[in-house]
């Protein structure tokens, strides 16, 4: 098979696949200019298609010629006449003088702004500041450096183009590198049937809804005021689901920020607003620290008889009799927690860059009892191999493009009960020996592919055959349920190690504290689900052995 970068102009290939999928996928979505823009950009010679690509996938829209020398393209004067004539490049286009310093060599700016520069011989960076409040305008390239033999060609389509991404990906954080990771092999996809149903961005208002909130968290991150922030968000409408939760993420981030720099009254006003998993619980706490113990705690209450997540219900076991002794309540009966197997270790000072987990690994493994460090791959793992029809499944709303590494409602609340029956049938293997061969299988030949749960620079071959010989079937089954049930928060904290016991069919977890670390929320909710179960698990507690004694 040849090598598709062996084109010269693969990049052109690659926006033209995206050009005709959304022609094909989204014609009804596309506006007059988009429109315009794809025909006329198939009118355009090769050489013109070719240098605008490149400039889309090139960061910024300010470009100096001196820049725009492509082999493939040829004199880029003549490729850039027709993109003038369309107005999609602009020659004359007016810089700030941020913009121009990012263009500029030090010798460039210190020819040009010298009587400006207080110590010319200091760094380039350190100038921007005086030079910027200096040039507060905005002017042209000619105008800024008349002395300096290069032109500037500004992109005036990156928006649009960005629009047609976002439609394509139906997010903005995949880019067109994409196409080049996946030509090369570094990243490989499963192959998903794409149906009709199959778009995240089912009408204009949706892309306008996206770019909206989009626009949103780029002005909280640029520190714009929060209460004309908040106006903006609350301002959107849609009855698109994805896009609401994508609005209650952002308002769940606001109001985080708001608790870390203690405006609790605007934390509590936008968590009560916030269907965001776990806002529920960070209102609880903004009502606890501003004493409003009687809110908190008929809140906690209320949590108490639905909690959203074992999250939650960790959070109520802790603040709950905190509130009503706070409240000067009678204190209730707390369920005893239970018991957690210790191991003490003393291990002589880590080299370099050497982690607390991979001393203790060395210190217990043995030939006849391997240890591995897994931390989340291996349960992730098994389960991802097991459960890829499932995961994979081409339901509507689940796949937009070919470059996904999973569904886009992972982490929705319904993902598990969309495809009960898939998920059934995967974890029914599990009632017999078919899960080892169907494993197996699909590690074969899903090698590599991307998955939100497969590690494959983990699971090595041995590591899997010493899983599927030493792990009960019964616990597999436990802890993919797990997962299922809360696939966001527990697909994490899972014990660092294991250790197996292959001639006895046996094995252990072991979680690694280090001197002076403490077991996360997550992790103690493994260890008490673990001894729930009766799975063997070990905290080892590491403290270093001193030296000289």
């Amino acid at each position: 098979m040849s090598n598709p970068l062996e084109n010269p102009v693969y990049y052109l290939h690659n926006f033209r696949q995206v050009l005709d999928w959304l022609g094909q996928r989204y014609a009804d979505l596309l506006d007059h200019d988009e429109q315009l823009f794809i025909q006329q950009f198939y009118r355009l010679p090769q050489a013109s298609q070719a240098l605008l690509v490149r400039m889309v996938m090139r960061k910024g829209v300010h470009f100096r010629a001196g820049k725009l020398n492509y082999a493939e393209i040829g004199p880029t004067q003549d490729a850039l006449v027709p993109l003038l004539t369309l107005g999609w490049v602009d020659g004359q286009g007016l810089l700030s003088f941020e913009e121009l310093f990012s263009l500029l060599h030090k010798g460039e700016v210190l020819r040009a702004f010298e009587p400006w520069i207080d110590r010319p011989k200091g760094k380039k960076a350190d100038w921007l500041p005086i030079l910027a409040a200096q040039f507060p305008e905005n002017r042209s390239f000619e105008q800024w450096c008349p002395q300096v033999e290069d032109a500037l060609y500004s992109l005036t389509v990156m928006d649009l183009c960005d629009r047609l991404r976002l439609m394509f990906f139906g997010n903005l954080y995949q880019d067109w590198s994409e196409f080049v990771l996946a030509d090369l092999g570094i990243h490989t996809y499963e192959k998903v049937s794409f149906g009709a149903q199959s778009r995240g961005l089912r009408s204009r208002d949706d892309v306008h809804g996206f770019l909206f909130l989009h626009q949103c968290q780029q002005a909280f991150e640029a520190g714009e005021a929060l209460a004309g922030v908040l106006e903006q968000i609350a301002s959107l409408d849609t009855d698109n689901p994805w896009l609401e939760t994508r609005r209650a993420k952002l308002l769940f981030q606001l109001g985080q920020y708001c608790e870390r720099t203690a405006d609790l009254a605007l934390a509590e006003s936008i968590y009560q607003r916030c269907a965001y998993p776990g806002a529920r619980s960070r209102l609880i706490r903004v009502l606890e620290r501003q004493e409003d113990f009687s809110r908190a705690l008929a809140l906690a209450c209320e949590a108490q008889q639905a909690p959203q997540s074992a999250a939650e219900q960790q959070h109520l076991l802790r603040v709950l009799p905190r509130l009503r002794r706070k409240l000067g309540e009678p204190p209730q009966p707390r369920a005893k927690a239970r018991a957690i197997q210790r191991l003490d270790l003393e291990l002589p000072p880590p080299e370099p860059l050497m982690s607390v987990e991979s001393c203790v690994q060395a210190h217990l493994n043995e030939h006849a009892a391997p240890v591995h460090y897994v931390e989340n791959s291996l349960i992730n793992s098994l389960f991802g191999l097991l459960c890829w029809p499932a995961i994979f499944a081409p339901l509507p709303g689940s796949f937009f493009h070919p470059f996904q590494r999973g569904p886009v409602d992972l982490h929705s609340e319904d993902f598990h009960q969309r495809r009960a029956l898939l998920f059934t049938a995967c974890l029914d293997e599990l009632q017999d020996q078919r899960y080892k061969s169907t494993i197996r299988q699909r590690y074969a030949e899903k090698w590599g592919i991307q998955s939100p749960f497969v590690f494959w620079n983990v699971l090595t071959e041995e590591l899997l055959d010493q899983a599927l010989e030493c792990l009960p079937a019964e616990h597999l089954r436990h802890w993919f349920e797990r997962l299922l049930l809360d696939i966001r928060a527990n697909r994490a904290g899972m014990p660092d190690l294991i250790q197996f016991w292959p001639d006895q069919k046996a094995y252990r977890m072991i979680e690694v504290k280090g001197p002076g670390d403490r077991l996360q929320d997550n992790q103690l909710r493994w260890l008490e689900f673990c001894g729930e179960h009766q799975m063997p698990v070990t905290v080892c507690y590491v403290r270093w052995e001193e030296q000289g004694a």
